[in-house]
């Protein structure tokens, strides 16, 4: 029932701009309010705190059945002319802040449903902020549990409280605060201000949707591609963090965190081996020109926003390829960003460095610390069980894409894209996912949900164990 209120803003704006699309928008919003208000009816007096068994089940149902309700407005707007598969692809991808598109000739279609799939991005980038600080750390899979000491307000483990409530609406301030801040930057910048609300959307949900075929390149311009950097980077840090940073007025709290240092030197680094191989190989024979497109597309990438100003994929084979393996360590635990967290891997950098200690000092008692604090090794198994399962599924789900018809280059970049939910991938997938097969585009579907869930969390549901009573 509240997400069908989300139906009217494109309402509005379609009344607005007068473009046709508004009963689509309207008959969705009406349908989902009676299915919402009729599983409502029967339970509105129950009242239970949810145990961690039903967070399980939430969390995978919120991204499920509000991806499969999201993709009505597009399959029920005629001139779009899509099937009910490419429907849902668009809907999963805008919620999971994948930013993977099925749609072409963007410039051309209506504002309400442009504005829509930004609003998509939006709501799910608020979920993925609530769900990956306050909820993953009780559910206790991956490693997340890390965060428990820094999620903002008091959570407890045994079940999920109202005090999560509290949780998420200091989160939801935060955010909301980013996305204003992110819109006025991009309106004083030179868009009008629909393209700067729109954007600013998919900007700090780093989503990568744009209302222009061309993304951020449409507008040409140095200062809107130095406000989309500023908030790409803002949106994949640990929003707890940014909780911190506003409660003690003071940046220490992100100076002293070890995971924003890795975050913050993996982008450096990453930036200056694209911009050196750009100029250097006379891609840009200008400096200026070779720094600002390195940097924007590597700061895009690697925080698996997907925004793009130029065709990257076509610049010389090494920074497509770096640019996608960076999507794999994606953002810090507890942002919007994908892949698999710079946490995780500083955790399994950690536990190297720890067994070549041991086999130097085999009676050594090597302790594995974050900052100033010992890791406990059930977190350290539960990150390797993880970074296991994310490289089997990978592997899985690549080959099944490629007996199913893709070349290599293809079936790697879209399963990279789509568990990393980065959005753009390479060979085929470079500018949209439509020329791929039903099959393929339901695959993809699974493998966005699976990387914006943290794998286990979905997995869970899919054992017959969890389901015994």
């Amino acid at each position: 029932m509240l997400f069908s209120i989300t139906l009217l803003p494109p309402v509005i704006i379609d009344l607005l701009y007068q473009e046709g699309a508004a009963r689509a928008f309207f008959y969705s919003y009406l349908l989902l309010l009676s299915i919402g208000f009729l599983l409502f009816l029967p339970v509105r007096k129950h009242r239970s705190d949810l145990r961690l068994r039903d967070g399980f089940v939430v969390v995978v149902l919120f991204w499920l059945v509000l991806g499969i309700a999201g993709a009505l407005p597009f399959y029920l707007y005629e001139n779009l002319e899509i099937s009910i598969t490419d429907a849902l692809f668009e809907s999963i991808s805008g919620l999971t802040t994948t930013g993977a598109t099925v749609l072409v000739g963007l410039d051309s279609l209506p504002h309400s449903i442009l504005f829509y799939r930004q609003e998509l991005q939006w709501l799910g980038g608020m979920g993925i902020i609530v769900l990956a600080v306050a909820v993953m750390p009780m559910l206790g899979i991956g490693g997340m549990q890390l965060y428990k000491a820094e999620a903002p307000g008091p959570v407890k483990d045994s079940k999920l409280t109202p005090r999560i409530a509290e949780t998420a609406k200091a989160l939801w301030y935060i955010y909301l605060g980013l996305t204003i801040a992110c819109a006025i930057a991009y309106w004083l910048a030179g868009m009008n201000l629909f393209d700067a609300v729109a954007h600013s959307f998919s900007t700090v949900a780093i989503g990568g949707f744009s209302t222009h075929d061309a993304s951020i390149g449409y507008f040409d311009n140095q200062m809107i591609e130095i406000v989309a950097i500023v908030f790409m980077f803002l949106g994949a840090i640990n929003f707890a963090l940014h909780f911190s940073v506003v409660r003690s007025k003071s940046l220490m709290p992100l100076l002293r965190d070890s995971e924003f240092r890795l975050y913050a030197s993996l982008l450096v680094i990453i930036s200056l081996l694209s911009i050196y191989v750009l100029y250097s190989q006379s891609v840009y024979h200008d400096f200026p020109d070779a720094f600002r497109e390195g940097l924007f597309q590597t700061v895009s990438i690697a925080t698996t926003s997907g925004f793009v100003t130029t065709d990257y994929a076509s610049w010389p084979v090494f920074i497509p390829v770096l640019l996608l393996f960076a999507s794999f360590i994606g953002g810090c635990a507890g942002s919007t960003g994908g892949g698999i967290k710079v946490i995780r891997i500083l955790l399994l950098i950690k536990q190297g460095q720890r067994e070549i200690m041991r086999l130097i000092h085999p009676n050594a008692k090597v302790t594995v610390k974050i900052g100033k604090q010992p890791v406990k090794n059930s977190i350290i198994d539960a990150v390797w069980g993880f970074f296991a399962a994310y490289v089997a599924l990978f592997a899985l789900m690549m080959l099944v894409l490629m007996f199913n018809g893709l070349d290599q280059i293809t079936a790697f970049s879209a399963v990279a894209a789509t568990i990393n939910n980065l959005g753009p991938g390479l060979g085929e997938v470079s500018a949209n996912y439509a020329s791929l097969s039903d099959f393929n585009k339901l695959l993809l579907c699974f493998s966005m949900l699976l990387g914006r869930l943290e794998i286990f969390t979905l997995l869970v549901l899919l054992t017959p164990a969890f389901w015994r009573k």
